[in-house]
């Protein structure tokens, strides 16, 4: 009966084999309509495929979740084939339309990926907050029951280069971080070259200050056996010190050379002469190949040595290539086996012709093999996709005090729900970098506390030192508070809005930033919707109307950002009933997972679900006063409705997003004095509104004439010579596109360009999203009666 060791060999040969022939077929064999190469990194798959069958096959359980290198997706894919978790037809599609896809994918892939990756650096940093998440679960009473897994990342070296890699590892330091294991592959090649000398030493210098403990696995057993031989502390000493760029470039020209130049180097001392020469060149080769991440066996060994929850980081040296015709040559990154090449590795391989897609085309003892895998404990329980029920979401109302802001509204919302017992108020979740105050959490936080897996006292409150911030950590606590880094808010996000799927517990994650800074995590932010996770993000202050804080901090393109983030659904209220609306459907969108077929009212398919962000404003307002009719409430949420209905003489129709509600208001009382009719559009969501429309659109050309978008709908009425003035604080191209629908006359307002210090006023005025600028271009763009001022000043000599 073969051992643990040897099935596990099989393993690598297996999957070595299969990820690189599925490379080859997609390049070589299945027919291109263009001709342009595929693509699929061999021999980034090659670095890692002794890693890979040493975590999967020996160490990990079910309830451990991994985020692999994107370069190493063929592995990954190729080991769910192996096990009959993946088909051969998409395997033949890879990186085609429905096939396997270039990066694990969530969403896209169908065999059990834990996190997508793709963009380097973010499926690592997950992690991190993964295993944060999962003790926050684990320390609620609805929660207990859920195992501790290892949250572990498959990484290239070269993503220690990305900054949110340094970001979140003092979030973890902060966090008293557990049950994280990093692999890296240390293969030190990257997509345009060789890695610096001595990169290995700084890093384990990092994580060590962030109290990771760093395991270096730089030799596998064969050169271990070798430096136990006489001379072998000669040839390790060498090792040890040849540069990056040698190591890779002797093996790529193979034992021979290998043999020369360690002759060379070393010369004739016996010992190391005899060492050599007991191994034929291909001996030498493997010899010095086997370096500790690229020994299946020693890989098994290291991981299965820790026997503690403290974090830590693997440094496994590697070949890239390893085991391939293209080890070690500095352009393999992107570089492809030839055809030659591969047909004479395969016969090295021993894979016969015409069995190359059969998952156990070299086993000896299939069916010894075949009972070893059906017992491998991480795979024994099938997928480990989870789900939970979904949380009822009560009434949620707002006094609609005389003036208030959208800001303070979300605030008392939040609070309201904290004195409650609902079961949606115990699954919130907040989380702030460093604002948590200064966006309305403070209420919240006061009552719910902040999460810590041991209790933290507040020395103020202990103190009796007056505050309005009771800060008291706890394991009940509901508010994860970030340091400054709004990577590490979309991260933390992401994972917590996985944790019905990870942990079977659902969580409804909410998290602030200042609005201009949405920008500063929008990578993080598109790598969360990509997973599916679900969550509110909340953008306040925003705007140009945050006036005093000046340029940097007053935002313009958050808008066009929730208008084209997939998975992410934005909404802009100016009141807040709008808002208690908005949000009490948003805590039941985000749960929702169903098939997506569209709403025939609106042709947006809400049934899937997603998550949420509102952009709100400071600034506080006049509120129309109490309205509870079904047109307005649909409306908020469909994306808009009429806040003023046009008459059937309509010339002019004013559409606001957001915080200049007032100015739009006022602007049309002002046309109103020398035009009939005016119409006032309250847009809540241009995204809604642009992704019904063109959804709507499209079933339109598949034949079905009475799709009508919402949107549709409201323009569609209008006489065909009506003008629509749209204003924003934001970006104009975000409301410009409505006259579009009906084909009617546009004239956008909006902020294109840096603002600055001033009052409100001062800068609506200066980027003419005031009353008097909206009436101004009416009366002066537009045909029809023009505005008494206007006349008089025709009037008045220049």
């Amino acid at each position: 009966m073969p051992d643990q060791n040897t099935h596990l060999k099989t393993v690598e040969q297996r999957l070595l084999w299969l990820s690189h022939w599925m490379i080859h077929n997609a390049n070589h064999i299945r027919p291109k309509a263009d001709g342009i190469k595929v693509g699929g990194h061999q021999a980034s798959s090659a670095s890692m495929v002794s890693l890979m069958t040493a975590l999967y096959f020996s160490v990990l359980k079910p309830e451990d979740r991994i985020a692999v290198k994107p370069h190493a997706s063929p592995i990954f894919h190729a080991m769910q084939y192996l096990m009959g978790n993946m088909t051969r037809e998409k395997m033949e599609n890879f990186r085609g339309f429905g096939g396997v896809q270039s990066y694990p994918s969530r969403t896209k892939d169908i065999d059990d990926v834990d996190f997508s990756t793709g963009s380097v650096g973010l499926g690592v940093a997950i992690t991190s907050f993964a295993s944060m998440i999962q003790d926050y679960v684990q320390a609620k009473t609805w929660g207990k029951e859920v195992p501790l897994g290892r949250m572990i990342a498959l990484m290239g070296d070269a993503e220690l280069d990305e900054g949110n890699i340094y970001e979140c590892l003092q979030e973890g330091w902060k966090n008293d971080l557990r049950n994280t294991w990093w692999v890296i592959d240390y293969n030190r090649q990257s997509l345009d070259g060789i890695v610096r000398e001595g990169l290995f030493e700084r890093a384990e210098k990092v994580f060590d200050a962030f109290g990771w403990d760093v395991v270096r696995v730089k030799y596998g057993v064969l050169q271990r056996a070798a430096f136990a031989e006489p001379g072998g502390d000669k040839l390790q000493t060498w090792i040890d010190n040849c540069p990056n760029q040698l190591y890779s470039a002797l093996t790529y020209m193979g034992g021979a050379v290998w043999r020369k130049h360690l002759m060379d180097d070393l010369g004739d001392q016996g010992d190391v002469t005899a060492l050599l020469d007991a191994r034929s060149d291909a001996e030498l080769a493997a010899l010095m190949e086997n370096l500790g991440g690229n020994c299946v066996e020693t890989m098994a060994e290291t991981f299965a040595a820790i026997d503690h929850d403290r974090p830590v980081c693997f440094l496994a040296y590697t070949i890239k290539g390893w085991g391939t015709p293209i080890a070690g040559h500095k352009d393999n990154h992107g570089g492809l086996m030839t055809k030659n090449q591969m047909a004479a590795w395969q016969s090295d391989m021993g894979v016969p012709e015409g069995a190359e897609w059969d998952a156990l085309a070299t086993v000896n003892d299939a069916v010894s093999f075949q009972t070893y895998l059906d017992q491998v404990p991480f795979f024994a329980k099938g997928a480990r996709r989870f789900t939970d029920q979904t949380l009822p979401v009560p009434d949620i109302a707002i006094a609609s005090d005389r003036e208030i802001s959208t800001q303070m509204g979300f605030g008392k919302i939040l609070d309201d729900l904290s004195k409650g017992d609902s079961a949606l108020a115990d699954r919130i979740v907040t989380t702030s970098p460093d604002v948590t105050g200064t966006t309305n959490l403070g209420p919240w936080v006061n009552r719910r506390k902040l999460f810590a897996r041991t209790a933290q006292a507040d020395t103020f409150k202990d103190h009796k030192i007056p505050s309005t911030a009771k800060w008291e950590f706890a394991p009940e606590g509901q508010h994860i508070e970030l340091g400054i880094a709004e990577m590490n808010l979309m991260l933390l996000l992401g994972a917590a809005g996985l944790s019905h799927s990870l942990f079977g517990k659902r969580l409804i994650p909410i998290g602030t930033v200042y609005d201009p800074f949405v920008s500063r995590g929008l990578d993080a932010l598109n790598y969360a919707c990509y997973q599916d996770a679900r969550f509110m993000l909340v953008g306040t202050p925003s705007g140009v109307t945050l006036a005093p804080e000046g340029g940097a901090h007053q935002s313009i393109a958050s808008p066009l950002i929730g208008m084209s983030q997939d998975g992410l659904a934005a909404f802009e209220p100016a009141f807040v009933d709008e808002l208690a609306v908005i949000m009490e459907w948003a805590f039941d969108y985000m749960q929702r997972s169903g098939d997506g077929d569209p709403d025939e009212r609106t042709w947006l398919r809400d049934e899937t679900g997603g998550s949420v962000y509102l952009r709100l404003t400071t600034n506080p307002i006049e509120q129309p006063g109490k309205r509870v009719d079904d047109d307005f409430r649909q409306g908020a949420i469909d994306g808009a409705y009429w806040l003023r209905k046009p008459g059937p003489n309509c010339s002019i129709v004013i559409a606001y997003q957001g915080a200049v509600a007032p100015e739009a208001i006022a602007a049309a009382g002002m046309i109103g004095e020398y035009r009939r009719d005016v119409g006032v559009l309250a847009v809540t969501s241009a995204d809604r509104l642009n992704a019904g429309w063109t959804a709507a659109q499209r079933d339109r050309t598949r034949g079905n004439e009475k799709a009508t978008s919402h949107v549709e709908a409201l323009m569609g009425k209008l006489p065909s010579s009506c003008t629509v003035v749209t204003v924003i604080d934001g970006h104009p191209a975000t409301l410009s596109w409505l006259g579009a629908v009906a084909g009617h006359k546009t004239i956008p307002h909006g902020v294109e360009h840096f603002g600055q210090t001033g009052s409100i006023d001062d800068l609506y005025r200066h980027f003419r999203i005031d009353r008097h600028s909206i009436a101004e271009s009416v009366s002066e763009l537009t045909v029809g009666d023009r505005s008494p001022s206007a006349t008089l000043r025709t009037l008045l000599p220049s």
